[in-house]
């Protein structure tokens, strides 16, 4: 197997591979960032930077900062005489977002009084897979034997690693505590999530689109990130590690996989406004922070530089509205420490907690021994960029034998990844993706214990306090500040 990655100047927004319940005929990898969800086999989540003039485009979007929010509304009414036109208005930030084709609006806008920056906000193309086969919510039989009548809860060891379920045993299950995901679309319907879902606070900011994943391939990332958070415990399928958390869900990444930076903070910022305990981000992208140029398009190192003050804004108001921000480290298997020249957002920006991404080697020939903490081999790392790790699957086994987990008979090294819910069934997926969710369940349960409600600097104190230490004492370049866990 292979890991291959694509280099070139642009953003990337994170995505996760899976393999879907009938195997995975091809075992190779391509990491390249136009996988949104590679249904056609195995896939790598994407988290290198990619080739520009194929994967970005400017349509005429631009994101509008000012000096100070009482400026916001002369700013409106100027931009709209120049030619812009007022999509989103982000008092909470500072800004708003305006679409104009004119030629020279950038320039022209920027000299408005008031305003601090403009910034082109592109749209990310990704191109979308052939699905493959899957097992069905309809086609399943009668459930294996397994210690739970969650019937797949058995292949969720990443719940043994945090020890999610000795929390459970305390009757601490995330109750009272509100999770955000932002992510591409939902199984709205899945018997799994359908239960948690508080679809009146849910939303969908990608333009002709609904929340639920419209898609006929089986395999949606929003739906498995949110399993992994808060699969209801029901008897049915899996269990999430907070499964008495409530969803809500924010789609602002397109099911063919378009997205912007625009889209990515409306979503924050509904989730805040929406008094979200936590909030997750399986999704980000590395910028050069000199700037780039391709084909008919260039942005400077002070439009990068801008770009990151607007991300921090609203960071920053999330954080203040009482939400904790949990996101995926990147899965270009990069050392951060030497590669600072890249800016990857929203994990390297203040009041966000970085997830890397832990895997068993082997699991499945020997479920009780072996070591469910290796940094798995795509994992971003750092002591400058980590500050946890949490499971997120690998797929390095060298075997090619078969096992049998919870009634499924796969090449043993399929068990290694993370099972949680799809489109209408059930997958195996690998990522920072899916490391994020466990912290973001582990965050729940701990203000879930704490009457519901904590400050996101006290959820990251006793993150601290209950994380498992790998490798050090201290602060390690591959796990952070240690492993998260329940602390039971």
């Amino acid at each position: 197997m292979s890991n291959s990655k694509i280099t070139g100047v642009i953003v990337a927004f994170m995505i996760a591979c899976l393999v879907g319940l009938a195997g995975c005929v091809d075992q190779t990898f391509n990491s390249s960032v136009s996988d949104l969800s590679n249904a056609s086999g195995l896939q790598s989540e994407s988290g290198a930077v990619a080739n520009l003039s194929a994967n970005a485009e400017h349509t005429g979007r631009f994101i509008v900062m000012a000096r100070n929010n009482n400026q916001l509304q002369s700013i409106i009414n100027n931009l709209n005489a120049e030619g812009g036109e007022l999509l989103y208005e982000l008092a909470e930030v500072g800004a708003v977002i305006v679409q104009s084709s004119e030629t020279g609006f950038k320039n022209r806008a920027a000299r408005i009084n008031g305003v601090r920056s403009v910034i082109p906000d592109l749209v990310f193309q990704f191109s979308k897979p052939e699905p493959h086969g899957e097992v069905s919510i309809q086609s399943l039989g009668d459930p294996p034997n397994s210690g739970s009548a969650d019937f797949f809860f058995d292949l969720q060891w990443g719940h043994n690693a945090v020890r999610a379920h000795h929390a459970w045993a305390n009757d601490v299950r995330g109750q009272g505590v509100r999770v955000a995901v932002l992510d591409n679309g939902f199984d709205l319907a899945h018997p799994d999530l359908a239960p948690n879902i508080n679809l009146g606070l849910s939303a969908n900011f990608v333009e002709g689109e609904s929340l639920q994943y419209g898609l006929p391939d089986p395999f949606s990332h929003g739906s498995h990130v949110a399993g992994i958070i808060a699969a209801a415990q029901n008897n049915f399928g899996i269990i999430g590690v907070a499964p008495d958390a409530e969803l809500v869900l924010v789609k602002v990444i397109s099911d063919g996989g378009l997205s912007s930076w625009s889209n990515v903070a409306l979503g924050i910022i509904h989730a805040a406004l929406a008094e979200a305990d936590v909030i997750n981000m399986s999704l980000g992208g590395a910028v050069p922070q000199r700037g780039f140029s391709d084909d008919d398009i260039t942005v400077s190192a002070n439009e990068v530089a801008e770009l990151r003050v607007f991300m921090t804004r609203v960071i920053n108001f999330a954080n203040q509205s009482g939400s904790t921000v949990i996101t995926s480290a990147g899965n270009a298997a990069l050392n951060r420490d030497r590669t600072k020249d890249l800016l990857n957002l929203p994990a390297d920006l203040p009041n966000v907690i970085s997830i890397s991404a832990t895997a068993p080697v082997g699991w499945a020939t020997d479920p009780e021994n072996i070591n469910l903490d290796n940094l798995a081999s795509y994992s971003n790392f750092g002591r400058s960029a980590i500050d946890f790790a949490a499971p997120g699957g690998d797929f390095i086994y060298p075997g090619d034998e078969s096992c049998t987990i919870a009634g499924l008979l796969r090449p043993c090294w399929v068990f290694d990844l993370v099972f949680s819910t799809g489109n209408g069934g059930w997958y195996w997926s690998q990522g920072t993706s899916m490391a994020a969710p466990h912290a973001a369940g582990i965050a729940a349960l701990i203000i879930s214990e704490n009457g519901g409600s904590m400050h996101p600097s006290q959820v990251e104190a006793e993150l601290r306090k209950r994380a498992d230490r790998i490798d050090t004492g201290g602060r390690s370049a591959s796990f952070g500040l240690g492993r998260v866990s329940s602390g039971y």
